[in-house]
């Protein structure tokens, strides 16, 4: 491994990330919040729920009363006046259906002078969520998406048909209160209708779109499911307001400045990368085949959020799998390919993502691997753990897709 690459790399993922906390983005648009006298409840979904319900708390001295609904191993303490859950992601679990009841309750008999703080971010899909069919079988729903290389987009437009929240239902149950939403974006363009398929803002998509990806993937849905997504959403939302705050514009502007400050020349490749993977990792690896030679430190970054289709039964996740894909190109050249999650976990994994450098490829053939028959099997998180090309960071409490830079040394 090139340690001055690894290095460098660990620096790049560390300033990005602090770049796109949410403390200060909440803060930011809390400056526009108007509560109208009455009560004050705060609800927050998603994977830096926690974060942002703290920072609101913080900014706004009290609330009311409050529900986060967030990742696993995402809470960091007690925050007053909210009562804090931990639930299932990618895979919707009871533990959310649960906690989003009690969100439900609390917002159940509002006023015209109450106001509900909605902080959203990404993964509130899969952890805000009550079922408008049996657990189980949204569970299973929800795996056969994952599976089928579905994109966000896509995932989402049917989720929201699905459940009690989504689409703008649960902005819609705040009624006749206003709510303020407090947005941290994870898709790219910002699409507010589906940022954790948009329970407070109306719904773009329409059944027509939804009924069309279940016949492009040959989807398996029950009669009672195919019903539902036969169903309209709100269309129009009269009760709310919508801060965005954060997004991966952000995360690709502070790589580019970190690999400033470190000697490389950034170029920004794309903030909207949304393809396979393996694609996107043998192209950055292409890219750096290209300039090998250069007499001058090279960086390239691709923002977005690439997506995996599943042909075997490993561990790993998008940005793993992007870092393993690029390591056979960039054997024998003095440069490195990584990615991570903002989020700090990729999959099902505890890792935020991989880094592969022009020695990985030797490496894992050292260790009896071969790169494309793990890719083959979706193994790369096994694959990466035995030539140390995890990148571990924990839990980051914030959540503006995927990162994904290619380091070129002269």
């Amino acid at each position: 491994m090139n340690q001055t690459l690894r290095k460098d790399a660990n620096q790049i993922v560390t300033a990005s990330i602090r770049a796109v906390l949410p403390d200060e983005a909440v803060e930011r648009a809390l400056k526009a919040f108007s509560p109208r006298g009455g009560r004050t409840l705060l609800v927050a979904a998603g994977k830096a729920a926690w974060q942002m319900a703290y920072a609101a708390v913080a900014a706004l001295g009290h609330v009311d009363g409050g529900v986060v609904v967030t990742k696993y191993d995402h809470i960091r303490g007690n925050i007053p006046g909210v009562d804090c859950y931990e639930a299932g992601h990618p895979v919707p679990d009871e533990n959310g259906f649960a906690a989003t009841g009690k969100a439900l309750d609390l917002i159940s008999d509002l006023s015209v002078d109450d106001t509900v703080l909605f902080l959203l971010s990404g993964g509130g899909s899969a952890l805000f969520e009550q079922p408008l069919l049996p657990g189980e079988e949204l569970q299973d729903i929800t795996r056969q998406l994952l599976a089928c290389g579905a994109d966000i987009v896509e995932i989402n437009t049917i989720c929201k048909r699905l459940s009690r929240v989504k689409g703008g239902r649960f902005a819609e149950a705040c009624a006749p209160a206003q709510v303020f939403s407090v947005v941290l974006s994870d898709i790219l363009g910002d699409p507010l209708d589906m940022i954790a398929s948009g329970p407070a803002y109306p719904d773009k998509s329409t059944c027509a779109e939804a009924l069309a990806v279940v016949e492009k993937y040959k989807l398996a849905f029950s009669a009672q499911a195919m019903e539902l997504l036969r169903r309209e959403t709100p269309q129009v939302l009269a009760n709310v307001t919508t801060q965005i705050t954060g997004s991966v514009r952000e995360l690709c502007a502070a790589a580019a400045a970190e690999c400033r400050a470190l000697g490389y020349e950034p170029v920004l490749l794309t903030d909207q990368l949304c393809c396979e993977a393996r694609e996107a990792g043998s192209m950055l690896a292409s890219i750096l085949r290209t300039h090998r030679g250069d007499r001058k430190k090279l960086a390239y970054i691709a923002g977005g959020e690439t997506v995996v289709h599943l042909t075997g039964k490993g561990l790993g996740g998008r940005n793993q799998e992007l870092a393993l894909a690029a390591a056979p190109g960039l054997a024998g050249l003095k440069a490195a390919v990584f990615s991570v999650g903002s989020d700090g976990t990729d999959g099902p994994t505890d890792a935020a993502g991989g880094y592969a450098d022009g020695e990985t490829a030797a490496a894992l053939a050292a260790k009896g691997l071969d790169a494309f028959a793990v890719l083959h099997e979706n193994d790369a998180y096994h694959a990466l753990s035995k030539v140390n090309g995890l990148i571990t960071t924990g839990p980051t409490g914030t959540n503006v897709n995927d990162v994904a830079v290619a380091l070129l040394l002269p």
